[in-house]
C-alpha cells in the first residue's frame, strides 16, 4: 500500500491533540448543577455515563480516518511488459563414432557437449533454437523453437548409429543455414561442434561457409578434444571392453577459416570446463535485446475510510446533543 498525498499524514497528531486538550478541560470543570434528589446519582454512574465518556475518542478515531483518508491511500499492482528481439540459433552436433573418446569426463565427448547445449538452451528462453546432427551426412533433429523442453528432449534422444560413421561438416553448416535463412530474426547463429575433420558430403566446409555469409548467419565453430590421444573405448569379444589411444583430429585450420568468413569466432574445447566457459563466453556474445516497460495500476480506498468516518462522526454528534447529552 501506498499514499498519493502522504504529506496530508502531518496531520495525524492533530486529533490526538484535541483529545488530550477536551479530556483536560473536562477535568477542570466543576459541577454546574446540584441534584435535589441524590436518586438521580445511580443514573450518572449507569450505562449512559460510560457512554459518554466514549463519545470523545470516538470523535478522535473519525478524525484520525479522515486525515488517512485525505492521504489517498491506494493498492497498487504491478505490470510489466516484456518485448524481446530473439536471436535464432541452430546447434550442429558431430555424433561420429569419435565423440566416443573419453577425454571428456565424466563421460564421453557426445555426452559433455549435449549436456552442456542444454544448459545454453536454458540461459535463453527467449531465443529459437533448433538442432542438427552430422556424421557421414546431416539431417534436423528438432526444427527452430521456443518449447525448450521439448528441444532438450530431443537432444537426450541423440545416440551414435543414428547415422552412419563419417564427418561432414560442410552438408552439416548447408543444413544449418537453410533452417535459418527464411527466418524473420535479424541475428542468425550457428554453433558448430566437432572432433574431426570433413571427410564425407557433397559440400565442402568452405562453399558451405559462403553460403553461410551470403544468408548472414554468423557461426562459432568448437573444436572438441584434446591436444593429445584420447581414450576410445572397443568391444572386444574376447577381452570385453577395453580402451586404445586416439589421436587428436580437430582441423583447426579449417575451423578457424570458417568462423573468419562468417563473422564468428572459433573456440577449442580440451575438457568440459573449456566447453562450459566457450558456452557461456558464446552466450555473452550474443545477447538477444530485452525491453522491459513497468506500470502501476492503483486502487484508491480512501473513500471507503471516509464514509465509515463521516457515518460515526454524524453519530457522535446526534447521540451528545440527544440521549448522551452533558450538563452545562
Amino acid at each position: 500500500m501506498s499514499f498519493a498525498w502522504p504529506w496530508m499524514l502531518c496531520l495525524l497528531p492533530v486529533p490526538a491533540v484535541l483529545l488530550f486538550l477536551r479530556l483536560r478541560y473536562h477535568r477542570r470543570l466543576q459541577p454546574a448543577a446540584a441534584y435535589p434528589d441524590t436518586r438521580l446519582l445511580g443514573s450518572a454512574r449507569g450505562a449512559r455515563a460510560r457512554l459518554c465518556a466514549v463519545l470523545p475518542w470516538v470523535r478522535t478515531l473519525c478524525l484520525l480516518l479522515l486525515v488517512i483518508a485525505l492521504a489517498r491511500p491506494r493498492f497498487g499492482e504491478r505490470q510489466v511488459e516484456v518485448t524481446s528481439e530473439g536471436i535464432d540459433v541452430v546447434v550442429a552436433l558431430d555424433i561420429s563414432g569419435s565423440m566416443k573418446a573419453e577425454d571428456f569426463q565424466p563421460k564421453n565427448r557426445l555426452w559433455v557437449a549435449k549436456e552442456e547445449a542444454k544448459k545454453f538452451i536454458e540461459g535463453r528462453p527467449t531465443d529459437r533454437i533448433g538442432l542438427v546432427v552430422f556424421a557421414v551426412n546431416s539431417y534436423t533433429q528438432a526444427p527452430l523453437t521456443t518449447d525448450h523442453e521439448v528441444l532438450k528432449t530431443l537432444i537426450d534422444q541423440v545416440d551414435f548409429g543414428d547415422i552412419k560413421d563419417g564427418t561432414a561438416i560442410g552438408m552439416a553448416i548447408a543444413n544449418g543455414v537453410n533452417r535459418l535463412k527464411d527466418l524473420p530474426g535479424r541475428s542468425r547463429v550457428l554453433i558448430l561442434l566437432t572432433d574431426g575433420r570433413n571427410n564425407s558430403g557433397t559440400i565442402d566446409p568452405a562453399t558451405a561457409a559462403d553460403l553461410a555469409r551470403y544468408m548472414r548467419v554468423r557461426i562459432y565453430p568448437i573444436g572438441v578434444g584434446s591436444m593429445e590421444d584420447a581414450p576410445y573405448p572397443v568391444e572386444d569379444p574376447f577381452l570385453g571392453k577395453r580402451y586404445v589411444k586416439l589421436p587428436a583430429q580437430v582441423d583447426d585450420a579449417s575451423l578457424s577459416r570458417i568462423a573468419e568468413t562468417t563473422g564468428g569466432r572459433y573456440f577449442r574445447a580440451t575438457d568440459a570446463g573449456a566447453l562450459d566457459r566457450i558456452f557461456r563466453e558464446i552466450d555473452g556474445l550474443e545477447k538477444t535485446k530485452v525491453q522491459t516497460r513497468e506500470w502501476m495500476n492503483y486502487s484508491e480506498v480512501g473513500s471507503r475510510l471516509a464514509l465509515p468516518a463521516l457515518l460515526l462522526l454524524l453519530l457522535e454528534s446526534v447521540l451528545g446533543a440527544t440521549w448522551l447529552r452533558r450538563l452545562p
